[in-house]
């Protein structure tokens, strides 16, 4: 059977195909550059911890050697902390809250390593403040990871180039592409014009998609929602590896521009640093560039502007758009093709790896038991609402965040409250940044009597517990993730002191895996010690994507059988229930 064909080699298309080989599904990457990245290091993603986990996943590569796991976060606001956060080193975040000491004090600051150093007196590593003011303590986040956009599409090529399912074609421009029922035909100009055919064809070519113009797929959206000054930059700040956000700094001596800057910090002691830019289409010069690198590392430092090596600037414009449309036939878009937002701290790149996780299981299904057109349905019903709301929270959210002020400036508690939700948008939670959950998608099941509450809501992406995989080995659930096989996941506690050998064929096991053999998709089964909110003799039910379908309580072999089917594109639902998802 023909490859599936992915226009673009940016971050999604190679994430698809890698994702699609680990399917068994070969493909073919039709890529306009000659295959060689620019390095920018002004140009960078923040992954949080479910994508970052699907590159490594593909990949087989650590992703903390490319990049840098933010060692805590802090957000400020005129010269008093906001929010401070820590993150322990397993990866979640500690303490949280403002630190309530005067301005001037010397607070420890977190090494990355875990090791602490000083700030010196006056500089804002301290927090400034009115003493006694706390913020809310949570725990339980894994700390993003920062890296530059080049360095994770070359982790990405260098897999690529080890699949043999998968392809690169470089100069290999897209012009024009044709589709009937049995495939797709996509031809591209070059050195040699050529015809390329496929299974599918899926758009990963970015805002300009040629895609989305050739199949007239309108594009709404808001334009230059904001823009951001960036610089990259090698130098040391208070905070060695935390991310900063600083609001309404009281160095402002550059403008309106420089009311909002944010610091990230990347490997060797580099820093992207972004300045919120007012609207309109002001150039950002390079003497103008200059002065707000100078007066924010002063300002931040406490004294005279410390050293630092320019090493990359830019700027970044950051737009709200979403395709009417994800499916046309065989052709999908995916990735910026089908949708870009980015403000108040969002990343779009996030979204994009979602995208080809979602598609990837549900195009090796019909690639390799043919057509399933429920199923691919679900792709855009289920991503296109998830991306939707995230959009639609961002435009609730900037006219109260950039309103410039009023009324709502002297709110008692809107200045903790708008923290919160650029706190939110930053590091992935909440309705800004949280992963999407399909609660209303048409592939889930119908409701039943033996549904178990579980702290995972169904649809939503399941927790990362330990299990034992069928070979008696002890993984992660996530790394059994993205197999073209269901997941089945028994709680009972007390089997991971035993060997696998001595509780296979004890109790309801039998039952369970004469169910999971029966079901009409191939299941793997696995065994947890614990799930939140789960008790035991728990059934979960997990898509290949990592959502959770049902949980059920104790062996019930048709509504496990039910429930599989639906999440197939079976007839498990009625024709109203099947569309009120798609939006």
């Amino acid at each position: 059977m023909d490859p599936v064909i992915i226009v673009g080699a940016g971050p999604v298309g190679l994430t698809l195909s890698l994702a699609l080989a680990r399917h068994e599904v070969p493909s073919v990457i039709l890529d306009e550059s000659p295959g060689k990245e620019e390095q920018r290091l002004a140009r960078t993603v923040v992954l949080r911890e479910d994508t970052a986990a699907l590159v490594e996943r593909l990949t087989g590569f650590p992703l903390d050697a490319a990049g840098l796991r933010w060692a805590g976060w802090r957000s400020m606001r005129r010269k008093q902390v906001m929010r401070e956060i820590r993150f322990d080193g397993d990866g979640t975040a500690a303490t949280e809250g403002g630190t309530g000491r005067p301005g001037g004090a010397v607070v420890p600051a977190q090494k990355p390593g875990g090791a602490r150093g000083s700030v010196g007196a006056g500089g804002y590593g301290a927090a400034h403040g009115p003493a006694g003011a706390q913020g809310p303590v949570e725990s339980g986040q894994a700390p993003p990871l920062h890296l530059a956009q080049h360095v994770l599409t070359t982790v990405l090529r260098e897999a690529i180039a080890r699949e043999p399912l998968a392809r690169i074609a470089v100069n290999s421009r897209l012009d024009a592409l044709e589709q009937e029922k049995s495939g797709v035909t996509a031809h591209t100009r070059g050195p040699e014009g050529t015809w390329w055919r496929g299974s599918h064809l899926v758009a990963c070519d970015g805002p300009r998609s040629t895609v989305r113009k050739l199949l007239d797929i309108r594009f709404p959206g808001r334009t230059a929602v904001e823009r951001h000054a960036v610089a990259a930059l090698r130098t040391e700040l208070p905070w060695p590896g935390e991310a900063v956000l600083h609001r309404m700094p009281p160095w402002r001596t550059t403008g309106p521009s420089a009311g909002e800057v944010t610091g990230r910090p990347l490997p060797d002691g580099v820093w992207r640093l972004d300045w919120l830019l007012p609207p309109g289409k002001d150039l950002v010069t390079p003497d103008l560039l200059v002065a707000r690198i100078r007066e924010t590392l002063a300002g931040w430092s406490g004294g005279p502007t410390p050293p630092y090596e320019l090493l990359d600037t830019g700027v970044h414009t950051v737009h709200h758009r979403l395709a009417r449309r994800w499916r046309v036939g065989r052709v999908f878009l995916a990735g910026d093709s089908a949708h870009l937002l980015g403000a108040l701290g969002t990343q779009g790149l996030d979204e994009g790896l979602r995208d080809a996780d979602n598609l990837a299981w549900k195009l090796a299904l019909a690639w390799h038991q043919g057509p399933h057109e429920a199923l691919l349905d679900s792709y855009q019903a289920e991503r296109r609402a998830v991306v939707a709301a995230r959009l639609r929270a961002a435009d609730q959210a900037l006219p109260l965040l950039r309103g410039g002020g009023g009324l709502r400036s002297y709110v008692p508690g809107s200045a903790r409250g708008h923290d919160a939700l650029l706190t939110d948008g930053h590091l992935g939670r909440g309705s800004l940044g949280a992963p999407g959950a399909y609660a209303d998608s048409p592939l889930a099941p119908e409701p039943s009597e033996a549904a178990a509450a579980v702290a995972t809501a169904p649809g939503s992406p399941v927790t990362d517990v330990r299990v034992t995989a069928e070979d008696g080995s002890f993984v992660r659930l996530r790394d059994r993730l993205g197999r073209a096989v269901l997941l089945v996941v028994l709680i009972a506690p007390g089997t991971g002191v035993w060997e696998r050998k001595h509780w296979v064929s004890a109790g309801i096991m039998p039952r369970l895996a004469a169910a999971v053999t029966a079901l009409p998709h191939p299941a793997e089964l696995l065994v947890a010690e614990s799930y939140p909110g789960a008790a035991a003799h728990t059934v979960l039910l997990v898509r290949p994507d990592g959502h959770l379908v049902t949980a059920l309580s104790g062996v019930r072999p048709a509504d496990l059988y039910a429930a599989a089917e639906a999440t197939l594109g079976g007839p498990a639902r009625t024709g109203a229930q099947a569309t009120a998802g798609k939006s």
